[in-house]
């Protein structure tokens, strides 16, 4: 390719050559001053304003690209007969060079910035070719007879809907055209209802225009099988059209049948941009046909030089890569499939969908969940007594793993490209597909290993969460105040949320104050500092407000994390009904005082008299018979809400401690944790459970704990026991002779002195 530059026999080629040989040593020496600076391995651009640092990731063979653009208009300003000349030679030498990388022989090429912009020129250019007096009749012509396009059912969406749009065709004129679902692959065109399709529109008199087959689905990177797809077209005079990225491997030493047969079809497209990491480069519709002036009338070429620029920034790529840079792009790319792909086969939990494909560079996977007491089972395969809502609960559950562990590691390894999508059949997969991302992330052999690194090292968590929900969900039912909200979209152990007094199920309105107590048990909990994640999920069926539970590991303890949610949620709804009420309460008391107070005052005159009150006749009365002053108030509980006299706080010199309300209950488990144990971790004795950096095993210190624990309810039991037995005093006795013993063996002036009571005195 690099030769065609020297050899050309424009001058004007020859002076452009050298000047890119110019514009590529400037950016080699910018590269080395940029790495020499920052230590950086790609060009960091000044660019003010929002491009500022976001153009890092391009390399040379991005602003080769780039500079392709500008070229471009730099070119249009020729004079007529060289910017032709020069058009034709750069679109004449990038379709050759595109048509024997990928085995396309004596083909044309269309470039276009829309990827499907390429098919529906293709569409109108086969409306010319079979309907002769298209181009006079117009629509009359396909008013009388139809035309059909065949799409896959695992077609890219909206290509069909973009196709209509764009030929003015109603959307009737589509035909879908089922997957395999008995025998082959599920994203596999069925060759046996197509043909069966093709014969019934045949029949009504539509005329079956063209069929877009697929290497390498838009999902999974399945192959249709071209070659037989093929030889049906030819016998029913039906266009064949094939895209996908499994094109790619067509640069390749060795190709697959089925890729391969793709060379002899009527048209396909490419995108090399994404392939081999190239920006701002068209995609380009390759194409076989005779007929100049139909595919001038299908918008295929084109007497414009600036359509023909189109293809200068591929031009210039190409030959900056070359045929080898190219194929070793493209080589790598499947290399990482299959590193992926051999690795996963070794990691239990996780089933490779697309394993029947060895030649696709996409590999889509998904952990899957094992059935209890039986060999591994994907779930997608359920048994035929379950219930259909149990299967889409499971479903539903196994999805919202698949979710978070790609979720997982695309922050985890963000070179992988990793992608999660949704598929109808297996559900929430996987994708890795390094055809579309790795020459523009940069992705390597490492990466793919770190990712594999990453998938074991979450599924012991994902594992342990499935383990764990249903006994979750069994503490919570039987837990007081807890209500287990059945939220099959959470990947988490599950949902929670706290019944407070006033609540009402039945009403839709808004609940703030089980809206405050969840808030403040979310604070809580978060504050525990423990490996669980606590969020506040949105409404959940009519539920205001509940607790999501994140992942868990193995040594979770449920029954202490139930516990401390129903013990910190009535915590917190006690202490908020006290604050609310003390205004009330207080005002209440206060004047219930008043009013008490007004009834001893007047009590009092009556006692004492009218006589008393006279300031003289009262004093002469005082001194001959003085009353006994009684000392007469009122205080006020706070936490049992009541006035209480204080006369027991005068006669006996002692404040009264009133009624005694109830003792919250407290959570017991957390009393029995290690030194240095987090919250809701299960106490393992053993080798986990000993410290190396401290001199006592800490299992001697939870035994120790937990026989003072245990020694009340030894007391208790030795108490009720019903008989004595025989030469084993009593309790009652062997206190009494150790009560004599310990008297006698103590000293006159060491006994300690009984006070006698004051009736005996």
């Amino acid at each position: 390719m690099d030769a065609s530059l020297e050899k050309g026999a424009d001058p004007t080629l020859a002076e452009m050559g050298k000047n890119l040989k110019e514009a590529v040593k400037m950016l080699e020496d910018s590269q080395r001053r940029t790495e020499e600076e920052n230590g950086k391995k790609l060009i960091s651009g000044d660019i003010p304003g929002p491009l500022q640092g976001r153009i890092q990731n391009i390399g040379e063979q991005g602003h080769i690209a780039l500079l392709g653009h500008s070229l471009g208009a730099y070119i249009s300003t020729l004079d007529k007969e060289k910017l032709r000349k020069l058009t034709t030679r750069i679109l004449s030498d990038t379709t050759l060079w595109l048509c024997r990388i990928f085995r396309y022989e004596n083909g044309c090429a269309y470039f276009h910035e829309e990827e499907r912009e390429g098919l529906a020129k293709i569409c109108r250019l086969a409306i010319h070719s079979r309907y002769e007096d298209f181009v006079v009749d117009g629509f009359n012509v396909l008013y009388n007879k139809k035309p059909v396009i065949y799409l896959s059912a695992a077609a890219r969406p909206g290509l069909g809907q973009y196709l209509c749009n764009q030929l003015g065709l109603p959307f009737p004129c589509l035909s879908r055209v089922p997957c395999n679902t008995m025998f082959g692959s599920q994203h596999q065109m069925d060759i046996a209802l197509l043909e069966k399709l093709i014969k019934d529109d045949v029949e009504r008199g539509k005329l079956p225009l063209l069929l877009v087959a697929n290497a390498g689905t838009a999902a999974v990177g399945h192959t249709d099988k071209i070659g037989r797809l093929k030889e049906l077209c030819e016998q029913y005079g039906v266009w064949l059209h094939v895209e996908g990225v499994n094109l790619a491997t067509l640069a390749l030493g060795y190709v697959s049948s089925s890729v391969l047969a793709a060379t002899k079809c009527d048209s396909m497209t490419l995108t090399p941009g994404p392939w081999l990491g190239l920006p701002a480069v068209p995609a380009v519709t390759l194409y076989k046909h005779d007929d100049p002036a139909l595919t001038l009338v299908a918008g295929l070429t084109s007497n414009k030089p600036a359509d023909k620029l189109r293809a200068l920034p591929l031009w210039l790529s190409l030959q900056y890569l070359g045929l080898d840079g190219i194929v070793e792009r493209i080589k790598h790319a499947c290399q990482l499939s299959q590193r992926l792909q051999e690795s996963l086969k070794k990691v239990n939990h996780i089933k490779i969908l697309v394993e029947d494909e060895l030649s696709s560079p996409v590999v889509v996977f998904r952990f899957f969940q094992e059935l209890p007491g039986s060999d591994p089972v994907p779930k997608a395969v359920s048994p035929p007594n379950m219930a259909p809502s149990a299967i889409g609960r499971e479903r539903n559950s196994c999805d919202a793993l698949n979710r978070w562990l790609g979720e997982q590691l695309k922050q985890l390894v963000p070179a992988s490209g990793l992608t999660v999508m949704d598929l109808e059949v297996e559900g929430m997969c996987l994708r890795f597909s390094p055809l579309m991302t790795a020459a523009g992330l940069g992705t390597r052999a490492e990466d793919v290993d770190q990712l594999v690194d990453c998938i074991r090292s979450r599924l012991p968590v994902l594992t342990c969460t499935l383990q764990l929900r249903e006994e979750f969900k069994q503490e919570v039912t039987g837990t007081a105040g807890l209500l287990y909200v059945d939220d099959p979209n959470w990947p988490g152990i599950g949902v929670v949320r706290y019944e407070h007094a006033n609540d009402d199920k039945s009403s839709l309105k808004s609940d703030p104050e089980g809206e405050k107590i969840h808030a403040g048990l979310l604070k809580k909990l978060n504050e525990l500092e423990s490996d669980l994640t606590f969020k506040m999920g949105p409404e959940y069926k009519s539920m205001k407000s509940c607790i999501y539970i994140g992942m868990a590991s193995d040594d979770t303890d449920i029954s202490e994390l139930v516990e401390t949610i129903a013990v910190t949620a009535r915590e917190i709804e006690e202490n908020s009904r006290l604050l609310e009420n003390m205004t009330e309460v207080v005002r209440k008391g206060i004047q219930e005082a008043q009013v008490q107070l007004q009834k001893a005052n007047e009590e009092r005159l009556l006692e004492e008299g009218v006589l008393r009150q006279i300031p003289v006749v009262g004093s002469v009365l005082n001194w001959f018979s003085p009353v006994q002053p009684s000392q007469k108030g009122r205080t006020f509980n706070l936490t049992a809400g009541s006035l209480e006299s204080t006369e027991h706080t005068y006669v006996y010199k002692a404040q009264g401690t009133g009624v005694t309300p109830p003792q919250t209950p407290s959570g017991t488990r957390t009393t029995l944790r290690l030194p240095g144990q987090k919250p809701f971790k299960r106490s393992l004795r053993g080798s986990d459970a000993v410290s190396e950096t401290s001199s006592v095993s800490h299992t001697e210190d939870l035994e120790k704990m937990e026989q003072l624990s245990g020694r009340p309810e030894q007391a208790a039991s030795g108490a009720h026991s019903p008989e004595p037995q025989p030469g084993v005093p009593s309790p009652q006795e062997a206190e009494q002779t150790g009560t004599v013993q310990d008297r006698a063996q103590r000293p006159e002036g060491d006994r300690p002195q009984v006070e006698e009571p004051e009736n005996l005195r």
